[in-house]
């Protein structure tokens, strides 16, 4: 599945790790993490891969059930 997905509303302002991908190009440094199973950057910030699936699709994350 292809997606483009706007984060600015997730990065601009926050401030801390995040005002690092306010960069422009360091935020082209952005890769797919085989490991984690996530986009992130030299860093250390990553994306929930829930969330980016939920943002990339308008699906809710499911929340985990009780045991």
């Amino acid at each position: 599945m292809d997606a483009e997905l706007d984060l600015r509303s997730r990065i601009v302002g926050r401030g801390g790790v995040f005002g690092r991908l306010e960069d422009v190009e360091f935020f082209r440094q952005v890769r797919v993490d085989p490991e984690a199973g996530t986009i992130v950057w030299p860093n250390g910030v990553d994306f929930c891969p829930d969330v980016l699936y939920s943002l990339a699709t308008g699906k809710p994350i499911r929340a985990l059930e009780p045991a």
